[in-house]
């Protein structure tokens, strides 16, 4: 557990040395905010659903989340290019506690960038409806974190370099994320359309986070946890058993 307690600090560590990063994690949810927000409102408002900025606001904070922690497979890559990896796994320490420490540090650090970009975004005027409902759209976004470290970790244990990393992400975390919902209403989609939404955890994550901060939900909040919970305990088995693997 010393072991977990030490890389989870590590990768907090080095998420909160750079202000540069913190300051670059704001950027794209920001321009998403002001370009989609404020210039797609009129039009959402006059087609019945009410405020685009409350709507898509969720999506944008589960966005922050999906990046960050899957991003957070190449920092796997970086260590294990620069030998810090290499004295990890020479110390006398369970590999799958060197994994889950490294995932649930990612994941924090996804959390706080996500929680920051909750603060941008009621700056914009994006306002929850309960806040007593509010802790609970924290903990579906934690979950979301847990889920996508798990697979970003998966993912850069697999791989050997940073070209087949970027590849791997371009091909799928923004599917993911546009086929979640994040930008537009689940209702009324084509069948196949409707049918990857379905498959994409993300979608489980934006919609618990819609239920719990505006009150709107296509999934339901209980299917959307169960999902995440499931999902995330599958990634997590698929990491530690590929982070078991790897060669340094």
């Amino acid at each position: 557990m010393h072991a977990i307690y030490i890389l989870w600090l590590r990768e907090l560590k080095r998420y909160t040395r750079s202000r540069a990063q913190i300051i670059a994690s704001l950027g794209q949810p920001v321009l998403y905010l002001v370009a989609l927000g404020f210039g797609l409102g009129p039009v959402f408002r006059n087609s019945g659903n009410g405020s685009y900025l409350q709507f898509m606001a969720p999506g944008v904070i589960a966005m922050t989340v999906l990046f960050s922690s899957m991003f957070s497979g190449i920092a796997l890559l970086w260590d294990r290019q620069f030998g810090f990896l290499k004295e990890t796994l020479v110390a006398p320490v369970p590999r799958v506690q060197v994994m889950i420490g490294r995932a649930g540090g990612s994941a924090t650090v996804a959390l706080l960038q996500g929680l920051l970009v909750a603060v941008v975004c009621v700056i914009a005027g994006f306002r929850p409806v309960n806040l007593g409902l509010v802790p609970v759209g924290i903990a579906f976004l934690a979950l979301t974190a847990v889920v996508f470290a798990a697979a970003g970790t998966a993912i850069g244990s697999t791989l050997k370099d940073m070209q087949g990393f970027q590849m791997v992400m371009n091909f799928l975390v923004l599917p993911l994320f546009f086929l979640s919902g994040a930008l537009y209403p689940l209702d009324n989609l084509p069948p196949f359309l409707a049918l990857l939404t379905r498959i994409d955890p993300l979608s489980y994550g934006v919609d618990g986070m819609r239920a719990m901060l505006i009150g709107r939900t296509h999934f339901g909040a209980a299917l959307d946890a169960v999902v995440l919970a499931c999902v995330g305990v599958v990634l997590m088995l698929v990491g530690a058993w590929r982070f078991n693997k790897i060669e340094v």
